[in-house]
């Protein structure tokens, strides 16, 4: 086992490990959502449900393994090698504080974004594969109907990725100001 470079502060060293362990566990989900995406979508046959029914009903689950990769896997590998970039071409330190809102902002929620890509998609495939054919009645009936606690869920999910990215990102941004200011955060 390698000993860690004492030149890298240890928030940077916890941050990181924390965003490459994550990306690896996201990957065996990314890995695993293609697969269920794939048995899953073979139990809608055509004869249950017609081309464009059937389409519509798989799309919703046919995006997640993409989008587990993209948000999951490469944003937060991008985010940690940003971190190691910007200290290589003179950028100030990042505060521990700042680096909490991708550890404890952006993944959390990443996260939810994710079980919520995995509902509605199970949500939709399921309804069609036992007799829905109304797409709006099913869109209508996720959670339960409630319209205000789905909005509520996706938007804090949603709203929360962006606010911490965008934190991280402008705290990265000051950090590479020309003459070497401190970053601010």
């Amino acid at each position: 086992m390698s000993t860690p470079d004492s030149s890298v502060p240890a928030h940077y060293r916890d941050c990181t490990r924390t965003l490459l362990r994550y990306a690896v566990v996201a990957t065996i989900v990314a890995l695993l959502s293609g697969v269920l995406f794939q048995e899953s979508s073979k139990k809608l046959s055509y004869a249950d449900a017609a081309p464009g029914l059937r389409l519509e009903s798989l799309l919703s689950l046919a995006l997640v393994h993409g989008h587990v990769f993209l948000v999951a896997v490469l944003i937060p590998i991008a985010m940690a090698s940003a971190l190691f970039l910007a200290r290589k071409v003179g950028g100030a330190e990042l505060s521990s504080r700042t680096l909490h809102w991708l550890t404890r902002g952006y993944l959390p929620f990443a996260a939810l974004t994710v079980a919520l890509m995995l509902y509605k998609g199970y949500h939709v495939l399921l309804a069609v594969r036992h007799g829905a054919r109304d797409l709006d009645a099913v869109d209508a009936s996720f959670f339960g109907g409630n319209a205000l606690v789905r909005h509520s869920i996706y938007g804090t999910a949603h709203t929360a990725m962006a606010v911490s990215l965008g934190v991280f990102a402008i705290a990265l941004w000051r950090s590479l100001a020309r003459g070497g200011a401190a970053a601010r955060g």
